[in-house]
């Protein structure tokens, strides 16, 4: 009776001990917005070579699915009980894999989830993915450092660094969040344009 009555007693402290603890705040999830226009290349010449699309490397500040904010100075920060679907850097590399299949003009595409070669590789680092303040007035930032890269050799054959600001009238998170899917439309355009443009100088040629 007595271990009875012990184990009882722990399980009602044991209870007790957990309903003290503070409960997680919920967060609302968003996704990046799906792109506000075609980026459709009409009747351009398709390419036939292969195209993987690499997720970019990002600091720890970016390279998870906090929504980003910096209010002041060099200062970090993030909206509160928000966060994204998934880490920056992933959605970076959906959003640009998402324009070339818009494009057209490069059918032959995968991603680094899978284990595919491919002739060549675009990848590099996401320096900016986030809000910024200059005083009151509030901007989102995207900034990409885009690598071409050979496949078979890793051998870096082009390189260039876009970025896109998309100023803010409103700094509730949802319009923050259709901001970043405006800049990372214009980005993912001149990054499609440009990676195509570089492939049909260095890319092997169609095989007969």
């Amino acid at each position: 009776m007595k271990l009875t009555r012990l184990a009882l007693l722990a399980g009602f402290t044991l209870i007790s001990a957990c309903s003290i603890l503070p409960k997680s705040e919920p967060s609302d999830v968003y996704r990046l917005p799906a792109a506000q226009a075609p980026a459709s290349a009409g009747s351009a010449a398709a390419q036939h070579w292969s195209l993987r699309l690499n997720k970019l490397q990002a600091s720890e500040a970016l390279n998870r699915p906090s929504i980003a904010v910096i209010p002041q100075g060099d200062v970090i920060s993030s909206y509160k009980a928000s966060r994204w679907s998934d880490p920056a850097p992933v959605l970076v590399r959906n959003r640009i894999l998402d324009g070339f299949q818009r494009d057209g003009r490069i059918s032959l595409l995968s991603t680094d989830d899978s284990n595919f070669q491919a002739d060549l590789e675009l990848g590099g680092s996401l320096q900016a993915f986030q809000t910024e303040y200059q005083g009151t007035q509030a901007s989102v930032v995207v900034r990409v450092d885009a690598l071409l890269v050979r496949g078979y050799d890793q051998r870096i054959l082009a390189s260039r660094r876009f970025e896109e600001r998309q100023p803010l009238g409103d700094v509730k998170v949802p319009a923050v969040v259709a901001g970043f899917g405006q800049a990372s439309d214009r980005l993912t355009a001149k990054v499609v344009a440009w990676a195509v443009e570089q492939g049909q100088k260095v890319a092997p040629p169609a095989r007969p």
